[in-house]
Order: C-alpha cells, then sequence, then structure tokens
C-alpha cells in the first residue's frame, strides 16, 4: 500500500481539562442486560458498581447508561413517568448516588440518557391530560388534536416508528400523537412547562454528580405545527433520501437544544451527545453548532456495508461533517437498536474475524468512540424465541418485526451454564444461549487473543501512545477491497483489508493486528495498526 497526500481529513479540534470526552472511549451499559445484583433476572445500578472493577480494567474513559427511570417499562424504560427518580427495578436515588462516586474514584465518568420527546402514558401530565377536556392546558403539554373525515380518521397520516399509525383516539374522540408506541405520548415543546420541567430534570442530575447526558431522539421533539401529511416512501429508511418527514429533523428542534445547552454550560465539564439519526452532513453539523450539543452520533459506519468503498466514504463523510462544525466526530458501531457487528458482517467466524477488524479501524480514528456493552466479547445476535420477544416493535408490526431483542440479550460473565454470572437468580428477563459459554469474560481475560484482550490492548494503545496524536486522516493509495489511512500528527497507521486475497502491509513496526499476520502480508478480513 503506497501512501497518497491528496486526501486529508478531519477538525483541528482540541480538549481542554472541562473538554474531557474529545478523545474519550465511552461503554454503553443497557442496564437491564449488564450485571443483575438482586436475582430478579434484570440488570440493575448495584450490579453496574458491582462491576467497576471489569470497566476499569478494560480502560474505558466514561459510562452511558440507558434509562433507569421510573417507567412501566413498555418500551424497557423508554417510557418515562418520573424522569427524576430510580425505578425500583433498577435501584434507588442513594445507589445511583454510590456508582457515580465510586466510578469516579475509578477514573470513569457517568452520563445518562435523557428522554426529552416523550413520556410514559402513566407519567401524572399524561394521566391528567386524559382526565381534562380538550383544549385545556393539560392536554397542551401533548400533541392532541381533532381527527379528520369529522374525527373518525388521524389527523394526519404519520406512522409510528414502532408500526402503525403515529396516533391513538380517546375516549372524547380526540387524537394524540406518539412517534413510537402508544404508551409513549409525544411532548409538546411549544409549551413552556415542558421546557421548564426538563431543565429541571437537567439540574436534578447534574446536581448529583451525572457528568452529561445522551439525548434520545435528539433530532425529533420539534414539530411543524400545521403537521403536514408525510411522505410515506421515508417510512424505514435511515440515511439519505428525498422523501418528506416532518417527523424528524425540523428547524425548531434547535431551540430546544439551545435551552439544553444553555443549563449545562452552568456546568463545567458536562456534556451531551445527541442520537441524531440524520446523514445529511450539513443539516447533521447544524447539530453540533457551539451553542447546541457537544457531540452528535454519527451513524454511517453502523449504516455502511463491510466494504472498503462505504466504510472509507463513511469515515471521509463523519470527518467532514465533524470539521464543519469544528467538533470532534463521535463513532459507533453499534447500539441497542440495532444488529451487533459480528452478526451484521456475516455471523459465525467471518463475522466474528471482521467485526474485530472494524474495532481496530473505529478505535484509530480520531475524536469519540462509543463501544456498546458486549461488543468487546464479540457478542453476537441471538435467534429468540417467539415466545421470549418483548420489544414493543413485535406487537406492532403484526409479528412481522422481531424488534430489538436479538442485540440486548444480558452478558455473560463467568461459568459454563446460564445465566454466567449475569445473575444470583436462574432466570433472565431474555435467554441467554448455552454457547456463549465460550465468549464469557472470564474465558476471554484468560485468553490473550480474545476480542476482550483486543479491546483491551486497544483501547489502551490509543489512550497511552503518542501515534494516536492528531485529528487529521491521511490516505494511502491500496488494492481493490483494501484501505489504509495515517493519523497526521502521531503517525498512526491502520490498514484494513476487506478483499478475498492477502495483501502487502504498509511499512512500519505492527502495534496490534485484529487476527494473524503472513510473513508481511495482511490476510482477508483483517486489520492491523503499524507505527
Amino acid at each position: 500500500m503506497r501512501r497518497s497526500g491528496e486526501s486529508e481529513q478531519g477538525p483541528p479540534f482540541a480538549a481542554t481539562d472541562t473538554e474531557w470526552w474529545h478523545q474519550a472511549t465511552f461503554y454503553q451499559v443497557y442496564v437491564r442486560s449488564f450485571a443483575d445484583f438482586d436475582g430478579d433476572g434484570v440488570g440493575d445500578l448495584e450490579g453496574i458498581h458491582s462491576r467497576l472493577g471489569y470497566l476499569e480494567l478494560l480502560g474505558v474513559d466514561a459510562l452511558w447508561l440507558t434509562p433507569f427511570f421510573t417507567s412501566p417499562m413498555a418500551d424497557h424504560g423508554y417510557d418515562v413517568a418520573d424522569p427524576r427518580d430510580v425505578d425500583p427495578v433498577f435501584g434507588d436515588l442513594a445507589g445511583f448516588d454510590r456508582l457515580v462516586a465510586d466510578a469516579h474514584k475509578h477514573g470513569i465518568k457517568v452520563t445518562i440518557d435523557l428522554v426529552p420527546n416523550h413520556t410514559s402514558d402513566l407519567h401524572p401530565w399524561f394521566v391528567e391530560a386524559l382526565e381534562s377536556p380538550p383544549y385545556s392546558a393539560a392536554r397542551d403539554r401533548y400533541i392532541f388534536r381533532d381527527g379528520r373525515a369529522g374525527g373518525a380518521q388521524p389527523p394526519n397520516n404519520w406512522v409510528s416508528v414502532f408500526g402503525g399509525p403515529a396516533w391513538t383516539r380517546v375516549a372524547d374522540e380526540q387524537w394524540y400523537l406518539h412517534l413510537f408506541a402508544p404508551q409513549q405520548p409525544d411532548l409538546n415543546w411549544a409549551d413552556d412547562e415542558v421546557r421548564a420541567d426538563l431543565e429541571r430534570t437537567l439540574r436534578f442530575w447534574l446536581d448529583r454528580g451525572a457528568d452529561g447526558f445522551r439525548i434520545d431522539v435528539a433530532h425529533g421533539m420539534a414539530k411543524p405545527a400545521e403537521l403536514p401529511d408525510m411522505d410515506l416512501r421515508a417510512v424505514g429508511v435511515i440515511g439519505d433520501h428525498d422523501f418528506y418527514d416532518p417527523r424528524f429533523d425540523d428547524d425548531g428542534v434547535h431551540d430546544i437544544h439551545r435551552m439544553i445547552r444553555k443549563v449545562m454550560d452552568e456546568y463545567p465539564g458536562a456534556m451531551a451527545v445527541g442520537e441524531v439519526w440524520v446523514t445529511d452532513n450539513h443539516r447533521l453539523a447544524n447539530y453540533l453548532r457551539s451553542d447546541e450539543l457537544h457531540l452528535g452520533f454519527n451513524f454511517r459506519l453502523v449504516l455502511a456495508e463491510f466494504d472498503a468503498a462505504a466504510v472509507r466514504t463513511a469515515i471521509e463523510e463523519s470527518l467532514r461533517t465533524a470539521a464543519t462544525a469544528d467538533a470532534p466526530p463521535a463513532w459507533t458501531l453499534s447500539n441497542h437498536d440495532v444488529w451487533r457487528e459480528v452478526s451484521r458482517y456475516g455471523g459465525g467466524e467471518v463475522g466474528t474475524r471482521r467485526a474485530r477488524a472494524m474495532a481496530l479501524v473505529e478505535l484509530a480514528l480520531p475524536g469519540v468512540v462509543f463501544v456498546y456493552n458486549g461488543e468487546e466479547l464479540g457478542l453476537p445476535n441471538v435467534d429468540l424465541p417467539d415466545w421470549a420477544l418483548q420489544d414493543p416493535m413485535w406487537e406492532r408490526s403484526g409479528h412481522t418485526d422481531r424488534g430489538r431483542d436479538n442485540c440486548r440479550v444480558p452478558i455473560p460473565w463467568e461459568g459454563d451454564l446460564p445465566p454466567f454470572g449475569f445473575s444470583p437468580g436462574d432466570e433472565t428477563w431474555l435467554p441467554m444461549p448455552a454457547e456463549w459459554a465460550a465468549l464469557t469474560v472470564e474465558r476471554q481475560l484468560e485468553d490473550a487473543d480474545s476480542t476482550l484482550s483486543l479491546y483491551r490492548q486497544a483501547i489502551e494503545l490509543r489512550k497511552t501512545h503518542d501515534a494516536f496524536a492528531g485529528d487529521a486522516l491521511e490516505w494511502y493509495g491500496a488494492p481493490e477491497g483494501c484501505f489504509a489511512y495515517r493519523r497526521k500528527g502521531g503517525g498512526l497507521i491502520c490498514a484494513l483489508n476487506m478483499s478475498d486475497i492477502a495483501v502487502p502491509l504498509p511499512p512500519g513496526e505492527v502495534l496490534l493486528a485484529s487476527g494473524p499476520l503472513d510473513e508481511g502480508y495482511l490476510p482477508p478480513d483483517t486489520a492491523a495498526w503499524l507505527v
């Protein structure tokens, strides 16, 4: 592979003490599935607390905790009934305080999910709304409308992300909007009470020591006042498209983010990262302006196929977006809403090799990396039986979409049989496959060639090696189906072979490889770091 200095990407961002996240490695804890301390089969805050030593050993800088707030769990916590308390299934506020304090002692920051687009239908506000007449102040906190066709039809043709219509009719024949499940009514962000309540929530958790927030559906919240019909061809389409979809990315959302940022700026060192499913570079960059989000997930790597040209384009476009906003890019390969990499890249041994290679590609990039729990173990999706499925997408789709449970199965810690140390009890909220005995943390810590060992080495090098300096990339010429880039400023080279044949490695000393190398050659489905 020869170097070609014509292509250079990357913003000149530089971290200060209060901008600790600029090169951080975050670890997403799906709370239900990480560690169960009390034996009820559901992960909890005390379970996370009990595994802080593991997280420190892994080397991550910060945690992102999925919702643990009071909730009836229609969407596993993303239907929040009280955003300023802990649901008993996960623990209590004292347990949260203890987790944050001890995480900080381990050198780990703690960020938590914020769910501002909607509440639970059991939130006191929505209960009051249903008990109040149409056009009342209580209803104005949500999006209630009269129907069309004399009230018999929904106010517009919007579709729920979880399937079916985005409107539900109530007893007095008005309709309320829910972009997700009917148990998740959308808030009306034109209402002053809604804004004031979110500010109260932000301060509540920041005052308790939280280091920031991941903002759920950060491209939602604002809706055009006239609620026009959408182009139904946009349903299920993720990424760039020309179909009109007024459900998301309305310009009014930026006023909400400015309000959030104004509060957060009063807490030095606090940060917010947004779940922004927007791939247009300019529109995504708008969320990263200096008075809005600190970081925004760029999901291009999640959406890219295992193809050299597609992955290179995803990297270049992500860096271009970050440069436009003068912000660090935020990389991720998976989360609790998408297929795990091993399965996405083909499954089995092939999927594992490719997932390991992509881990090195991601961890070599400048900016911020988010690792989803279990990713470091090389966990695949699990083919769950119908009876076990709990995701609301399964019911809402009429059993045509199996939902996201397959990537949310609990973490295997130790032993030879389920529940593999996840819980002191025998049952887990989703069943764990017996074959995961080979993938437990215990087994992989003892294996220098395991995926866990690869992640530990990669994260350590990323934090400590001088080669990872510099915020821009220089691309090399490479054979078809391959690419290589160099970190300008530090000199790290990352080479990836996605072709069917081995190719020569670039010149340099090998720091780390995702699989065995062959006397100066990089085998297929393999990545390597060189200096």
